[in-house]
């Protein structure tokens, strides 16, 4: 099994991309990369990853920060449950581990927000133990390497491919071993037209043996991502517009415009308003928007109504300056955007008017 390793590890030391969670023994800041790098690529997570470590540069910083500041700094790349885990476990390490982080993957597991992998890569990168890192891409490795025929999406098959892995770990340089197993299915062993002429363990490889790379790794289809149609209000009043904050749900702890389950008419969206204390007037209609999540896709249509009579009790009103600092989902980038022309260039003309109250 060494050999596997060295193979891995001598072609990663020849060449492999600078990031800067590689230049780095600082758990904190590979726990920080880490979690960004789910569901993320790591050259869309560099710009981010370098932001955040500039506002919350020590375990400290981040268990103090502002849950707004966190979010916003956190805009863009989604999943914002992991932001808040961040924080929940920078406090936590701060008031009970004394702003150290455990060193292994079974007491690593015990903190909010890491898992089997994220575990494994704090305790072998940060910490040189002697564990393996399984994501993605190492599962993609692993199933080819070995030949496993089964679904990995089936969590006894990625206990066996993590077994196997733990196996072909090298007696030193645990560290780079992790990440060479994470570049060479990132930039190698790709999902398709894996580049096997240039895999440094090519000839220790079941699939390219066989000729079935193309086949493997077997994974069932996810669920069909559900379609839901929304209506977004922008609604105006002396050259400021009303957000709400989300308590709830996929924008949880973020700020968002009005959002209406289903496509509504005119007179729908006045009773909405209506049964908020409001009265309204209809601007007009901006062209659609669309974004998909992980399991459900908006197909969002926005409208710009300005408010002619409101009670003061249903959210809050921002200008331009608070719509660029709070912390707005990426789903409803394209209405923010909207928004702020509107404020900009016509809130003389169509928003700075009196209400009646």
């Amino acid at each position: 099994m060494e050999s596997f390793a060295r193979k891995i590890i001598d072609w990663y030391d020849r060449g492999h991309r600078m990031f800067p969670w590689r230049e780095t023994k600082d758990p904190y800041r590979i726990w920080v990369s880490e979690i960004m790098l789910q569901q993320t690529r790591a050259e869309t997570v560099v710009s981010y990853y370098n932001r955040f470590i500039a506002l919350f540069p020590t375990l400290e910083a981040l268990a103090n920060a502002g849950e707004d500041e966190l979010l916003k700094a956190w805009e863009g790349l989604g999943y914002y449950s992991r932001a808040r885990n961040l924080k929940k476990c920078a406090v936590l390490l701060v008031t009970e581990y004394q702003g150290r982080f455990p060193d292994t993957p079974e007491q690593l597991l015990q903190l909010p927000g890491i898992g089997p992998y994220t575990a494994g890569a704090i305790a072998s990168i940060a910490f040189g133990r002697k564990c393996s890192a399984v994501d993605g891409n190492v599962l993609r490795v692993m199933a080819r390497v070995e030949g496993i025929e089964e679904d990995i999406r089936r969590p006894e098959v990625v206990r066996r491919i993590r077994e196997r892995t733990d196996a072909r770990l090298p007696d030193q340089d645990c560290d780079r071993f992790s990440n060479a197993m994470m570049e060479l299915g990132a930039c190698i062993c790709v999902p398709k037209h894996p580049r096997c002429e240039a895999c440094p363990v090519a000839d220790l490889c079941t699939a390219w043996k066989t000729g079935c790379q193309g086949e493997l790794p077997v994974r069932s289809r996810a669920k069909p991502q559900r379609v839901e149609k929304r209506d977004i209000l922008l609604l105006y009043s002396d050259n400021r517009v009303l957000i709400l904050r989300q308590n709830e749900g996929l924008l949880e702890g973020l700020y968002s415009f009005p959002n209406l389950s289903g496509w509504l008419s005119e007179e729908e969206h006045l009773s909405f308003l209506h049964s908020h204390g409001m009265d309204g007037q209809l601007l007009g209609e901006r062209e659609p928007a669309r974004h998909v999540f992980s399991h459900v896709i908006w197909e969002m249509r926005i409208y710009e109504y300005r408010i002619t009579r409101e009670n003061g009790s249903y959210g809050g009103w921002a200008n331009g300056q608070d719509l660029q600092r709070l912390p707005m989902a990426t789903a409803i980038k394209k209405a923010r955007q909207y928004c702020l022309a509107s404020l900009n260039q016509h809130a003389s003309k169509v928003m700075h008017l009196p209400l009646q109250k």
